[in-house]
């Protein structure tokens, strides 16, 4: 695929994720639609038709991406009282896979739908939320005190397994003593993890992850997959490597056996709030439209330095410069932006293409690999049906399904009585390597998608179709990083962090998973790096 195909295919699957394709339906009573392409843009770029820029102008600072990892450096720059930069998101609308949709219900998440408690580690996490208000405080023992309609409702999880609903993800109905006692084996084995600090004196697994220690007992990890670590410890209950396997899947879109153990440990050794043994229970903060409310927040600080409908073709590093050619979709034009400090807020493969007349920026990526994913959102007249057992939780999983199940947008709602809800449905597409099931996720149709949504939903719930009347789809090529074995403590993924010239690199890929608090991280640490360059005074928040 040469540059200009991959950006007809970028264009396409990325630049329309808020336009629509065909609606469909209705269909055995309820309509929808998949969002994704833009097929304006794509035409453009397919019959060669995109213009050379016609204006130029000079500004100190662009930022490439309005994602999570672009809006939290322009939040940093404002913050030193620095206003000269601008943000040039694809999108129509900001946020990345932190985006959202709303309809008369409520709002919903699209993509990330929730941030555990911050850590000490993540300053930069907790200093935003103390501005948002999510943070009111901290204990005598250091743990933030956070506004109690921002945390997740209890019930928080459950598990429908052999015809009824348990509380918690750990499967617990029919298991045999030999599993509970792995169970517990599993746990001393987190526990311990979470307790280990290294000789540099860092915990063995932090967040943000490059706080980590970089002793080798624990660097090691990565050379090996989870499923590869609990087996050499004689970890066998089949539960139990469902429940890690789950969690793998749930985080990053990977199958334990391709995870690096490194990750697959992080997960449940480096957050706060779990419970003593460190694998279950962990708080979490969440809201109707998962992490787009923190988008919605950081969108309304930035609006004025935030350009969407900004197609970035080319990005060219000099001596003293970097030249950034876009197009703006609407105004169908390009711009050619001289700027003094560039911050790459994108994921780190695009580099290749961005770059092409250039080597610069393009070490390392090869290595870089991505998962596909397809959220759905399902509007529901009322709630279905419950199975025997826990009640209706906020995150809802199903033991014998390919998805993660689904958590309820109004979960959160102060209302006593709720009669119409949205159900929001991930399936992360890992039964195939990941380049033959980006092409089953752009190939399905949304009445084959609808039919596998309604056909898994109706397990635990047998009324489901004739509930919903709307459900609508939207298609992730390129959802996030795979932590695969020997990636994240790697020679490319540490070559593809540096800097290129004046262009810094900032997208939670470089920390070689994607949560919120990778991609938070990394903005502000290339804002910082701007900050420095241009000798403009700040307090760090890292």
């Amino acid at each position: 695929m040469n540059r200009r195909q991959f950006l007809i295919a970028t264009a396409g699957a990325a630049a329309g994720s808020f336009y629509s394709c065909t609606p469909h339906g209705p269909a055995k009573g309820f309509a929808g639609e998949i969002l994704g392409a833009s097929h304006n843009i794509g035409h453009l770029l397919r019959e060669n038709q995109l213009p050379r820029p016609a204006t130029e102008r000079k500004l100190p600072v662009v930022i490439v991406g309005g994602g999570m990892a672009g809006l939290s450096a322009g939040w940093k720059l404002k913050k030193a009282g620095f206003h000269e930069f601008e943000i040039l998101e694809l999108e129509p609308e900001c946020g990345g896979n932190s985006r959202f949709g709303e309809n008369q219900v409520t709002p919903y998440p699209w993509g990330a739908h929730y941030v555990p408690l911050p850590t000490p580690e993540s300053k930069a996490v907790r200093e935003l939320f103390a501005e948002l208000g999510i943070i009111q405080g901290y204990t005598p023992g250091g743990e933030p005190v956070c506004q109690e309609k921002y945390l997740c409702f209890s019930p928080q999880e459950r598990l429908y397994r052999y015809g009824r609903w348990q509380e918690g993800l750990l499967p617990l109905l029919a298991v045999s003593k030999k599993d509970l006692e792995q169970y517990d084996r599993f746990r001393e084995l987190v526990a311990g993890y979470r307790a280990r600090r290294g000789h540099d004196g860092r915990k063995a697994f932090a967040i943000p992850m490059e706080f980590s220690s970089r002793d080798r007992q624990f660097l090691e990890l990565d050379r090996m997959s989870m499923r590869e670590f609990l087996a050499a410890r004689g970890l066998d209950s089949a539960p139990l490597h469902w429940y890690v396997n789950y969690a793998c899947r749930d985080d990053y879109g990977t199958q334990y056996s391709e995870v690096s153990a490194w990750a697959g440990l992080h997960y449940f050794a480096s957050r706060s709030g779990r419970d003593d043994e460190g694998i279950e229970d962990s708080v979490v903060l969440t809201w109707p439209e998962g992490n787009g409310w923190i988008v919605r927040r950081l969108r309304s600080q930035l609006s004025a330095h935030l350009k969407t409908n900004a197609l970035v073709f080319s990005i060219m590093p000099g001596r003293h410069s970097v030249l950034v050619d876009y197009f703006e979709v609407r105004r169908r034009h390009s711009v050619r932006l001289e700027a003094a400090q560039v911050i790459f807020a994108c994921p780190r493969q695009f580099a290749r293409y961005l770059f092409a007349n250039s080597k610069e920026g393009q070490q390392g990526i090869e290595a870089f690999e991505y998962a596909p994913w397809m959220v759905a959102n399902l509007s529901l007249r009322e709630f279905p049906g419950e199975r025997p057992g826990a009640s209706l939780a906020w995150d809802n999983v199903i033991y014998d399904s390919p998805s993660l199940g689904y958590v309820v947008a109004t979960h959160q709602s102060l209302r006593t009585h709720i009669r119409e809800t949205v159900f929001t449905y991930y399936y992360p597409l890992v039964a195939a390597p990941a380049c033959e099931q980006r092409k089953r996720l752009l190939e399905t149709s949304w009445e084959t998608w609808s039919q596998f949504i309604v056909n898994d939903l109706a397990k635990p719930h047998p009324d489901i179709e004739r509930l919903i009347t709307r459900l609508d789809i939207f298609r992730w090529g390129h959802a996030m990083v795979r932590p695969r074995p020997g990636f994240l403590w790697g020679l490319e993924r540490a070559q593809a962090a540096q800097r290129a010239g004046q262009v810094h690199f900032a997208h939670s890929d470089l920390s070689g998973f994607s949560i919120f608090e990778e991609a938070q991280y990394r903005g502000v640490l290339a804002a910082e790096r701007v900050l420095n360059a241009l000798r403009i005074p700040f307090t760090s928040s890292l």
